[in-house]
């Protein structure tokens, strides 16, 4: 990935930026980020490296197709690492025309666009784009909920169960087509629950860290038994690179971090890691409290990540007791993006 032109969408929000900088710091790309800067984007998360010659930012939508053709006629990209999307589930609940439009619709949008510019039509790649690459982010919530056993592979069948996830199964159905049909480059990813620098602050952590620092109740869903398979943010990133670099076309490589873990255990470890960082006269975990559990809310998600690891030699770094110390340290680092 050398002196590519790469569009990063959705790359002012928690994973893209980190996925920015992850590129800017090993790479000699030349990157621009696509963003329509919604309340899960942030030009604060890209501020560290705005002054870089490499990096552009334009602020868009990929639904807009007359701006989106117009960046893919100037700039001819030839990698494109899709993370642009509507990802909140409980805003999926109570207004899911977003998710439609941006998750289904952009996606095409990119993919139409990739397919003109790269293609002289079905399997007939241009000579000057035979290493372009579309790699589309995408999430383990669209295999539905597990049981108390058992882990999601690459083919395990769809199941989504919110509008945020149907969107997503959507968009990679799309993706899925426009490679059968076409031939189009495309690589998939569908990761576990990321976690790290840079995340919203409605997600569950640094709702965590805010509502403890902050002397409020701590919400958690039902009984805190829901979990999840954790993965530090710059462990995903490097995941996407290799991918890109080495996945093979058409293929799909879920990314998860071996780290499964219930709401409550997580409420409690950064209590724990609170109470050492910066004590106060009771524990944080007093202020703990239980909220009605959301509707749908899926039981648990956990993901084999054996492909990746024995086909593009990727592997976890950080376990959650390591990432999640960084998190909450970077929290207390930068209070002001609570």
């Amino acid at each position: 990935m050398n002196n590519n032109k790469v569009l990063i969408t959705g790359g002012a929000g928690f994973i893209g930026s980190n996925f920015v900088k992850y590129l800017i710091t090993n790479t000699e790309d030349q990157i621009l980020v696509l963003d329509k800067l919604t309340y899960a984007g942030d030009l604060k998360n890209l501020a560290d490296i705005s002054e870089n010659s490499n990096y552009t930012f334009v602020k868009g939508d990929i639904c807009d197709e007359a701006l989106v053709e117009e960046l893919f006629e100037e700039h001819k990209f030839s990698k494109i690492v899709h993370f642009a999307a509507e990802s909140h589930v409980d805003n999926s609940i109570t207004g899911p025309a977003a998710f439609i439009q941006t998750n289904i619709v952009g996606t095409f949008n990119l993919l139409q666009n990739a397919y003109k510019t790269w293609m002289d039509g079905p399997n007939e790649i241009k000579e000057d784009f035979k290493s372009a690459r579309f790699l589309h982010v995408s999430t383990d919530e669209v295999y539905g909920t597990l049981g108390k056993t058992g882990l999601f592979t690459e083919k395990t069948p769809y199941a989504p169960n919110s509008p945020y996830s149907a969107s997503k199964a959507s968009s990679d159905f799309l993706v899925r087509s426009y490679f059968h049909t076409y031939g189009l480059p495309v690589v998939t990813t569908n990761c576990s629950n990321n976690y790290g620098p840079n995340q919203h602050k409605e997600k569950l952590i640094p709702t965590i860290i805010r509502k403890a620092i902050s002397g409020e109740p701590i919400p958690i869903y039902g009984e805190g038994k829901n979990i999840r398979d954790w993965l530090y943010v710059e462990d995903h990133c490097i995941g996407i690179k290799l991918a890109i670099d080495k996945g093979t076309l058409g293929e799909t490589y879920n990314i998860g971090g071996d780290n499964e873990r219930e709401n409550l255990y997580i409420a409690h470890r950064i209590c724990e890691l609170l109470d050492q960082l910066k004590p106060k006269d009771i524990s944080y975990k007093d202020q703990i409290t239980f909220v009605k559990d959301r509707p749908g809310h899926d039981f648990r998600y956990a993901i084999d990540a054996s492909k990746i690891e024995n086909e593009l030699g990727w592997k976890a770094r950080e376990n959650f007791e390591t990432g999640i110390l960084k998190t909450v340290n970077w929290y207390l680092n930068n209070t002001e993006r609570l």
